[in-house]
């Protein structure tokens, strides 16, 4: 009897370690993404990707936690860690491609890169879920595309209209970035 309590108390210890060690993982992964947006090593568009990956892993992991009573299977652990290791190489993968987050030396720019250092410390701090910045990136990545759109149809620049049409959008999307930011949900 004293055996079987203390297997079953292991088994207990051993669970709650492997919990801990998939919210570890899921954190670590988000440091690594916050650092790739907030050094410009990682574009919006890259962000919003790795961000849409995490939101299915997450989404994977609740829905297998709820299956079962809380906790995850031996072959869900796997699954999970499968899942998490390829979201893992695609963030180093794009943290070291060619591609750089470049903003500009303009206000538009300007603007654009503390957008982007303020979803990095939200992602960083646990306080914008992977879905809420996806869904962010996604807007920042439009707002990056009609902005080199304007730029290359207009020799460079930006008219008056065009700046204050990206800047009516940038601000839409702070909002979105403080509303989310301040909501219920957690990462």
């Amino acid at each position: 009897m004293k055996l079987m309590i203390g297997t079953l108390m292991a088994a207990l210890v051993v669970v709650g370690a492997s919990a801990q060690e998939v919210n570890q993982r899921k954190e670590n992964q988000q440091d690594r993404i916050a650092n790739g947006v907030s050094s410009g090593k990682l574009t919006a568009g890259e962000t919003a990707n790795l961000e849409k990956k995490e939101t299915k892993v997450n989404k994977e992991i609740r829905t297998d936690r709820k299956a079962n009573g809380g906790n995850l299977t031996n072959k869900e652990k796997a699954q999970v860690n499968g899942q998490q290791n390829k979201v893992g190489k695609q963030i180093a993968a794009d943290k070291h491609n060619a591609k750089t987050a470049t903003y500009g030396n303009n206000k538009v720019g300007a603007r654009r890169q503390e957008q982007q250092q303020r979803i990095a410390q939200g992602i960083k701090s646990g306080k914008m879920t992977a879905k809420e910045a996806a869904k962010t990136e996604t807007k920042e990545t439009k707002i990056n595309k009609q902005d080199a759109a304007d730029r290359k149809a207009n020799g460079g620049n930006l008219t008056n209209n065009q700046k204050a049409k990206i800047n009516a959008r940038q601000n839409k999307a702070s909002t979105q970035i403080y509303d989310d930011k301040h909501n219920a949900a957690k990462q």
